[in-house]
């Protein structure tokens, strides 16, 4: 009877089946989560580390120090090489206003091998005067491209006119101007914050042994410091934003952005939300001209872009109409297949960056109703609209 127990509560015990949806869980001593997906019928096996933290904590006036910490946990082409060339797989690097993402993908023989290259990364990363210039100019010169397309710099002075100093109202990779701020001590103080175990979470999927990796990541992840203290997601919100049209002037193209605040991740009405925005992305496109819809949920209060090829005024007529069954319905499928599209590994990292469900978002694509997304609907369409107009240079200017 004991050995029949046994036999059953094995697979809750370690909170996966192979195949499972649901990842075995297991959490090191020093604080750092690890969700685990083994897949015998993988030809390979990724690894993702998240750190919880992203460009909204970047110091102002040095916008920019988490982008320039995320790319110096491998700065160097060589260093990202042998990835592909020695491992058999790929490395990806995300940073954005809410966390720093390290994805990273190997053949399976290569498995241990792959964690410890990404422990010693991000355990103990090289942080230097020299590299830290090398990156700097990287990034300098790729915003110095951006910073003259009239999309970015509309979509950019339209957040800043939305939420003026509050971190969504700064630039995520920061500007020209405030990369040459940043130096080698700034991204030492940035890692000494938030590149810690106690604010990272581990996922690995693939072909591997999950006691194996429970024991690899123990090895090589278990020495990772975890910080004193965990710096809250925690700001003063934006004042309400200037409704004039801003109006620039710079070479290229027209465009006109309009912005009002969003929904966070974490709000029940979220789904909705992703709803109502097929909903506008749909009657954007039969508009005349090019008009784009956007939601960017964020851990705060996001944001709802609008953008309009040329110098068009903003579409009232996308809020004007009650929603119909049949955009209701075509919206809501949509929605669900999109979010299907997300890799389990991201949907569960989730849950720690937003303090969400899995499960919940799957269910409430079956459950959101019509009313749900026209009360978003509704709620959106009363907040203040901040609006920039980006107009070509002529000869004379």
């Amino acid at each position: 009877m004991l050995l029949l127990c046994l036999a059953i509560l094995a697979p809750v015990a370690y909170g996966q089946r192979p195949g499972s949806r649901v990842p075995r869980e297991e959490k090191l001593l020093n604080g750092l989560k690890l969700l685990m997906w083994s897949d015998p019928s993988a030809t390979d096996v990724k690894v993702s580390i998240r750190i919880q933290s992203g460009s909204a904590f970047d110091p102002q006036g040095k916008e920019g120090v988490m982008t320039l910490l995320a790319e110096n946990v491998f700065p160097t082409a060589d260093s990202r090489a042998f990835f592909s060339e020695d491992l058999g797989g790929s490395l990806e690097i995300i940073s954005n206003y809410d966390f720093i993402q390290i994805n990273a993908t190997a053949k399976s023989s290569e498995f241990v091998t792959l964690l410890d290259t990404l422990a010693q990364a991000v355990a103990a990363p090289t942080i230097d005067k020299e590299t830290t210039e090398a990156l700097k100019k990287a990034l300098a010169a790729k915003l110095m491209v951006l910073e003259k397309d009239p999309t970015y710099v509309a979509e950019q002075s339209v957040a800043k006119r939305l939420f003026g100093s509050f971190p969504y109202g700064r630039p995520q990779m920061g500007s020209v101007e405030s990369i040459q701020r940043i130096d080698f001590a700034d991204l030492l103080f940035a890692k000494d914050r938030f590149l810690s175990a106690d604010n990272a979470t581990v996922a690995i999927s693939g072909n591997f042994n999950s006691d194996l990796g429970f024991r690899a990541a123990r090895r090589y992840l278990g020495a990772w410091l975890k910080s004193d203290k965990r710096v809250p997601s925690a700001f003063r919100q934006p004042d309400a934003p200037d409704t004039k049209p801003l109006e620039l002037v710079i070479s290229g193209g027209a465009q006109s952005s309009y912005a009002l605040r969003g929904l966070s991740r974490s709000e029940p009405d979220y789904v909705a939300s992703l709803v109502l925005v097929n909903v506008l992305k749909a009657r954007g496109a039969r508009m005349s001209g090019t008009t784009t819809v956007s939601h960017q949920a964020r851990v705060l209060p996001g944001l709802l872009m609008i953008s309009v090829q040329g110098s068009g005024a903003f579409p009232f007529s996308i809020f004007a109409d009650r929603i119909s069954e049949a955009e209701f319905s075509n919206a809501r499928s949509g929605s669900a297949a999109d979010f299907e599209k997300r890799s389990l590994m991201d949907q569960w990292l989730d849950v720690d960056t937003y303090r969400t469900t899995v499960a919940g978002d799957e269910l409430a694509f079956k459950n959101v109703t019509i009313v749900d997304v026209q009360r978003v609907a509704d709620r959106l369409s009363k907040n203040p609209i901040a609006a920039v107009v980006v107009r070509p240079a002529t000869a004379s200017q």
